[in-house]
């Protein structure tokens, strides 16, 4: 498909058309959506729990987190507000978001059974796995299933006849405890991601995809669709110049202000600083994050975009920093109220997935480090922190990556059975660091 006559638009709603066809009228068990990041997974969700209640179909909606489910409640009650939802909750103090008390369609319960006879019902894997049913659910959807873990898939499956299940096969792996090395290999790993075990069993299942990104800019969406998504390319909602970054005060000439100039232009921005083995938590490395964000925020920065032609502000609140480690995130945080800096979110790649931001900045996960270790390799967390923007993404690292990527070859076990996941870690940070060279400022601090 060429770039003249690709229309975003109509390519999302002819995936979007043969997902809802195959959920509504397949006679598979299962339907499977892979999506890119910002590809619009809860607004399919939303779609299509609204088309299976239109229809008549008892539905139960599976996610990961509270916050997961309550975004999706306020997204059904936003769209259809006359529709009744069920919010199965737990029993804990403040068990879900309470701007839903405000919803007159939705019904919050601890108890399954009060919840009985509702078109749609929401809730947690975790609350989900308590539940019992004389009767199961015509239809399931599973929310973010490559965050969901095969034995939490296997505690629910009694409860639903079909599913669809929707997800970023790119993002972190389900996370687990405990260790989990005497499963690998093994069919029914439990700590595998849902999707991953449901196809090594019915791999007959029809699969789908979706094949653009509304969040990620022209500039990003081709880095981080070749680097992460090799065999499930997609494309940017948005054409080159359609989102424009500008700023009221110009450039000090500083290494922070260069590399934002850079990034405004580009879309991407490496502030390098000197090579040097570093703690986690390196002192130079924060300040030098801190000092990005700063300046962004004094430069009254400003951005244009198919949502606001208008210039909006980019605000504090429209800024993240990502970093590996929640001792870094930690660190950040200080630096910056230091600076008198509030409201901008400063979080680890975990906590960061499913969400969006103007610009972000982001520690690069191997930045100052003496080994190159699977937790800091792992392609998910990298992607993560490398696809949350909508305009422009900042690195902050120590010269030396690539020679500490060539000169550290992987030792981690190879177990037999198991799916080689591709890209590994290696192929992912050569990728991005080879684009991240074009646009990099060295800086002294």
């Amino acid at each position: 498909m060429t770039t003249v006559d690709f229309d975003p638009g109509a390519a999302a709603a002819r995936a979007t058309d043969a997902i809802l066809d195959d959920t509504l009228h397949s006679t598979a068990r299962g339907v499977v959506v892979d999506s890119p990041p910002g590809a619009g997974k809860s607004t399919l969700v939303v779609r299509a729990a609204l088309e299976l209640a239109d229809a008549g179909r008892p539905l139960m909606v599976v996610a990961q987190t509270n916050a997961q489910v309550d975004d999706l409640v306020l997204r059904l009650a936003e769209k259809n507000p006359e529709l009744p939802v069920g919010r199965l909750h737990s029993s804990d103090t403040d068990p879900y978001d309470k701007a839903l008390d405000g919803l007159a369609n939705v019904r919050p319960s601890a108890k399954a059974a009060d919840l009985k006879g509702l078109p749609v019902v929401l809730s947690t894997a975790a609350k989900w796995a308590h539940v019992k049913v004389d009767e199961p659910w015509r239809h399931a959807i599973v929310d973010e299933a490559y965050q969901m873990r095969s034995d939490s898939l296997l505690a629910v499956a009694g409860l639903f006849e079909r599913a669809l299940f929707v997800g970023d096969p790119g993002q972190l792996d389900p996370f687990a405890i405990v260790g989990s090395e005497q499963w690998a290999g093994l069919s029914y790993d439990p700590s595998a991601s849902a999707v991953t075990t449901l196809l090594a069993h019915n791999p007959e299942l029809p699969q789908h995809r979706l094949p653009v990104s509304w969040r990620l800019p022209a500039s990003a969406a081709p880095l981080v669709s070749d680097a992460f998504y090799p065999y499930t390319p997609f494309r940017s909602g948005t054409g080159h110049g359609v989102r424009r970054l500008s700023f009221a005060v110009p450039s000090d000439g500083s290494g922070p202000d260069r590399v934002i100039d850079e990034a405004a232009q580009s879309g991407w921005g490496l502030l390098e600083l000197p090579a040097r083995h570093t703690p986690r938590t390196d002192p130079e490395a924060v300040r030098a994050v801190t000092a990005v964000v700063r300046r962004l925020l004094d430069r009254g920065g400003a951005a244009v975009s198919e949502r606001s032609p208008e210039p909006a502000p980019v605000t504090a609140g429209r800024i993240a920093v990502g970093t590996a480690h929640r001792d870094q995130a930690a660190a950040v945080r200080s630096a910056l109220a230091e600076l008198g800096v509030a409201d901008v979110t400063v979080d680890t790649a975990n906590r960061l997935q499913g969400r969006e931001y103007d610009v972000t900045v982001v520690l690069h996960p191997l930045s100052g480090r003496p080994d190159a270790t699977a937790f800091h390799l792992e392609t998910g967390r990298l992607c993560v922190l490398a696809s949350r923007h909508r305009h422009a993404c900042i690195v902050v690292c120590r010269a030396g990556v690539g020679d500490l990527l060539d000169d550290y070859p992987s030792t981690e076990p190879v177990q037999l059975g198991t799916l080689v996941k591709f890209p590994d870690g290696w192929e992912a940070n050569h990728a991005v660091l080879a684009h991240l060279a074009e646009h990099r400022v060295p800086w002294r601090p």
